[in-house]
């Protein structure tokens, strides 16, 4: 995974090639030069949390916190800055960075701007971290109107950094919210809109997500589905009608050809997250399947195409008093630690995070488990059936006597593997129809210490930060990043 390899690169475009020679010697471009040089990496001061008040009844901008994880600090868990974006509504979703770890061999590149694309005005934010990390700037917007006369592409959702100095950000349909109209969107280093990065009709048949591994010649997209359905709340007859999708999309890397559909079948509904492993050299990886509630592993065969299994699968509840007899975990965050040794996941409606052992990825083993919310905590209305037809309900911690709202939703791990940290927002509209009193009185941040010896999970009662106690009201917190990077936005070549 390090040492002297040889490998090819992009640079310059998405269509050149540059060889770096004796790759992690010496400190060159942004990030690190391995994932396991990345986990010594310097331990995190700051992370920066985006807030969203759309949807919330707030008309005020959305805004990206900026949070003091410092233990030694005296503003320790707390908000010490808010940037607002100059706009209402935007619900700042997922973000990214113009410049990680694939851009390792170029000394010219450096990561300094936070990219925060917002999915339901369509507009683009490039944030300046480097002239005050703890009190980032707006740098550029990129407007809608841009993106859309240049690509036919709205509701922008995940961004990488690519090796070539490029942006790329998954769209997830049209102005008009059809699933059909989706695809890439690439940006320049300047934040200027390129064009579509898929080759003309090869178009997935939703967006969402996307993970690409160079070294393999390949990129793997996973499906939401069509905004017009998941902006209106959570349908099931939505699944039904055939608006929210269950396959994966691989495309030759770089060139955007789409070159295998996986149809992970009614085990792998709503693919959301998608992940491969860090080392830059493996041939797998893993999908969070949300409404069935199951981690799928891809992976390459040996004749080149791909396929894939059930690797964890999340028993759905028996529950009263909800709008289902039967109440999936909802699996709607996950990642890996960069030594590739552990996967987490949340589980947004049971309310609980785990924790699993993937040393050996055809065979995770779980190592963790803690319940940190979810809509059957005790004092709820709903209430779960042991198979025995007792009803029980899942005793949920307090905080520093804070009673800990929504259920567990975005998670980001610290370089070194050592500390989780979570947020409760998933999307605005549906945070509303599950998780009221979250919307209501705001969300909050955790952190779970881990064991990374054996494997565990424990709540840190240091660390909380209420999003309810806003200046401005109660505000919905979301994705994380840290200055330095991390296991969710960096790619390895």
């Amino acid at each position: 995974m390090a040492g002297t390899d040889v490998v090819v690169v992009q640079h310059g475009s998405v269509d050149a090639e540059k060889e770096v020679v004796n790759h992690g010697c010496c400190k060159k471009g942004p990030g690190f030069a391995t994932p396991l040089d990345a986990m010594s990496g310097p331990k995190e001061p700051l992370i920066y949390v985006t807030c969203v008040y759309s949807g919330t009844g707030t008309q005020k901008p959305d805004y990206l916190a900026t949070v003091d994880v410092d233990p030694s600090s005296q503003t320790y868990s707390k908000v010490i800055h808010r940037l607002p974006m100059p706009h209402i509504g935007d619900e700042l979703h997922h973000s990214g960075w113009n410049a990680c770890s694939s851009c390792y061999g170029d000394t010219s590149a450096v990561r300094r701007y936070l990219v925060l694309p917002s999915l339901i005005s369509g507009r683009i934010y490039a944030i300046d971290t480097q002239k005050n990390p703890r009190a980032p700037s707006l740098h550029k917007v990129v407007e809608p109107e841009d993106i859309i006369s240049k690509t036919g592409l709205a509701y922008p959702h995940t961004a990488h950094c690519l090796a070539s100095g490029d942006i790329m950000v998954s769209c997830l349909g049209d102005r008009d919210g059809n699933a059909e109209g989706n695809g890439f969107l690439l940006l320049d280093s300047d934040f200027n809109v390129k064009g579509r990065w898929e080759k003309p009709g090869h178009s997935p048949l939703f967006g969402y997500d996307y993970w690409y591994q160079p070294r393999l010649k390949t990129m793997i997209s996973s499906t939401w589905g069509a905004p017009a359905a998941f902006t209106q709340g959570f349908n099931l007859q939505h699944v039904s009608d055939g608006l929210y999708g269950r396959h994966l999309h691989v495309y030759s890397w770089p060139d955007g050809e789409l070159k295998q559909t996986l149809d992970l079948g009614n085990t792998g509904l709503l693919p959301l997250e998608i992940r491969f492993l860090h080392d830059p050299t493996k041939d797998t990886g893993f999908v969070g399947c949300a409404l069935t509630s199951n981690m799928v592993r891809f992976f390459q065969t040996p004749e080149g195409s791909w396929s894939h299994e059930l690797s964890i699968s999340v028993k759905p509840l028996k529950v009263q008093n909800w709008i289902l007899p039967e109440m999936p975990g909802l699996i709607t965050d996950f990642l890996i630690s960069l030594d590739d040794r552990y996967l987490y996941f949340s589980n947004w409606l049971h309310g609980d995070v785990r924790q699993y052992n993937i040393e050996d990825p055809k065979n995770p083993i779980l190592t963790g488990q803690l319940w940190v919310g979810g809509l059957v905590r005790k004092g709820s209305s709903v209430v779960a059936e042991a198979e025995d037809g007792t009803t029980y309900q899942v005793e949920v911690p307090e905080i520093q006597g804070n009673h800990l709202r929504g259920g567990p939703q975005m998670i980001q791990l610290s370089l070194d593997g050592k500390r989780l940290y979570v947020t409760n927002s998933l999307y605005s509209k549906w945070d509303n129809q599950f998780y009221a009193e979250m919307v209501q009185k705001g969300g909050h941040m955790l952190q779970i210490d881990v064991d990374t010896e054996k494997g565990g999970l424990a709540l840190n009662s240091s660390f909380f930060v209420d999003f309810g106690a806003e200046p401005d009201g109660p505000s919905l917190a979301h994705e994380m990043r840290y200055p330095g990077g991390d296991c969710t936005s960096d790619i390895w070549i």
